[in-house]
């Protein structure tokens, strides 16, 4: 009877959110002549791989095709991209498309907008395959909320039969794939298949425009919800030979939180049985020829820590002090050094660029905000970031020993991080090779004024005699004043 409440009352929220009139589609010459859906669940990150053959039935040409994504979805997404293809099977070519977002005035409230931009117009007459791939994060809910340690972990994922879309759809389906063939229960609408693993909804033929049909499917996911809630990766870059990686992090499993007591003596002596859905160790992928790891938390250094590397790449797996269930929470740092001929180069124009990789290093893990820190040498001028992707960018400094004007400190901030985020961008900016010359300089002249000052005091007569008072005390007044000088090179 739970069950079926909830299903009544997803269904109708569903539909509240959703309706609108048919005659809104933004393009009425564009319908998709066959969609098919193919959803990931195997992980808490979803991966939704659509493929679309578009038409156009109007008689002028279209350079954009427009995806729709519900208020649900709208909120969770993380990563959209989109390709044409040509050929079949085997020699099916892939050609990146641009995909960014849109408004449609008379779209249903809430729903969100994506335009993917062909690199040629759809003539009149014409088709186009096109593949999507969009990432969704925190979209399944755990049922029930609270586990005990023996317990596997079922959630709710949330979704259409039906292909939300603004164009007429003449045949699509639905596929949905599940972890392990164990799913509870599930949304029927005809026709409806299950086939150990996997879910099939379709094929429905003739669909309007924001057609919406809502479904439920309740099953078993016992893999990690691994969630950074915060990340800060600092990269101070040295011109002397060396890149300094720092990373913070404050992660959280995110999957039913955990209820009763631990027990950590049935959790190793029942490894398979208890304590499924919790997680102990971790995987980072590190650059390669890393040096100088080390891992630690508030406590100190932590040793259950594996490190391998060559020439392609580094990996290091790690576990915290305590194997995480749900709700549980670890704060750590990984820090490490890296050549610097490895990611600093210099652009034709002359001036310096680092090229690194976005992104969080730990494997198949959801970064609600990620702060990137790239701290430039001290004396750099005019930085700009290269990003492949929106981020909110500000500049900001940064004083170190032996600082006299500060480091600039290129801040790059983005929200709701995944895998697909791990690529490379750049940051330029000018340099003046004197520059380096300033700390070993400031370093000479304080070792100079320490000698200066040595010789000083030892040629001064500072034995008390009542006839010469007065020479004495302008030799102490001297000797003050020269270590004044040093401690204040010292502190600049």
């Amino acid at each position: 009877m739970v069950m079926e409440a909830l299903l009544k009352i997803a269904v109708l929220f569903f539909f509240l959110h959703l309706s609108i009139p048919v005659n809104s589609s933004p393009s009425q010459h564009l319908q998709i002549i066959n969609a098919e859906r193919r959803i990931d669940l195997n992980s808490h990150i979803i991966k939704v791989y659509l493929t679309l053959k578009v038409e156009n039935s109007g008689t002028s040409p279209t350079s954009e095709v427009h995806l729709a994504f519900s208020p649900a979805e709208a909120g969770h997404l993380a990563v959209v991209k989109a390709a044409a293809t040509t050929g079949k099977k085997k020699k099916k070519t892939y050609v990146p498309l641009d995909v960014k977002s849109a408004e449609i005035p008379d779209g249903p409230n809430g729903t969100k907008f994506f335009a993917i931009t062909l690199l040629t117009p759809l003539g009149k007459g014409e088709s186009i395959t096109l593949e999507v791939l969009y990432l969704l994060t925190h979209s399944l809910e755990p049922f029930p909320e609270e586990i005990s340690q023996s317990e596997p972990q079922l959630v709710y994922f949330h979704d259409s039969a039906i292909l939300l879309s603004p164009y007429h759809v003449k045949e699509q389906t639905t596929f949905i794939k599940t972890p392990s063939a164990r799913v509870e229960s599930f949304t029927v609408l005809e026709p409806t298949k299950q086939a150990g693993s996997e879910l099939r909804y379709g094929p429905y033929d003739s669909q309007t425009p924001y057609s919406y049909s809502p479904v439920i499917v309740h099953f078993e996911n016992n893999n990690p919800f691994a969630v950074v809630e915060e990340l800060e990766r600092e990269i101070e870059i040295s011109h002397w030979g060396s890149i300094q990686i720092t990373e913070r992090y404050k992660l959280v499993h995110a999957g039913a939180r955990h209820k009763g007591v631990f027990s950590r003596v049935e959790y190793q002596t029942r490894s398979g049985a208890s304590g499924v859905s919790s997680f102990k160790s971790l995987l980072a992928k590190l650059p390669p020829r890393v040096h100088s790891v080390y891992y630690r938390d508030e406590i100190g250094n932590i040793s259950s820590s594996h490190l391998r590397t060559d020439f392609l790449k580094s990996e290091l797996e790690f576990e915290p002090r305590y194997p995480l269930f749900g709700g549980w929470k670890s704060t750590f740092l990984i820090g490490y050094g890296l050549p610097l001929q490895d990611f600093l180069f210099e652009s034709p124009d002359g001036r310096r660029y680092l090229n690194f990789t976005y992104g969080c290093p730990l494997a198949e893990t959801v970064v609600d905000k990620l702060i990137i820190k790239v701290v430039l040498p001290e004396g750099s001028k005019n930085p700009s970031a290269v990003i492949p992707f929106q981020v909110d960018q500000h500049l900001e400094t940064k004083y170190s020993y032996l600082d006299i004007v500060g480091r600039t400190v290129v801040i790059l901030e983005k929200r709701n991080v995944v895998p697909e985020h791990n690529i490379p961008f750049q940051v330029y900016y000018n340099f003046n090779p004197i520059f380096m010359l300033a700390e070993p300089l400031m370093l000479v002249s304080v070792f100079f004024l320490l000698f200066a000052a040595s010789v000083a005091y030892l040629h001064m007569d500072i034995s008390i005699r009542k006839r010469h008072g007065t020479e004495q005390i302008n030799h102490v007044w001297s000797l003050a004043v020269i270590v004044m000088l040093v401690c204040n090179t010292f502190l600049s």
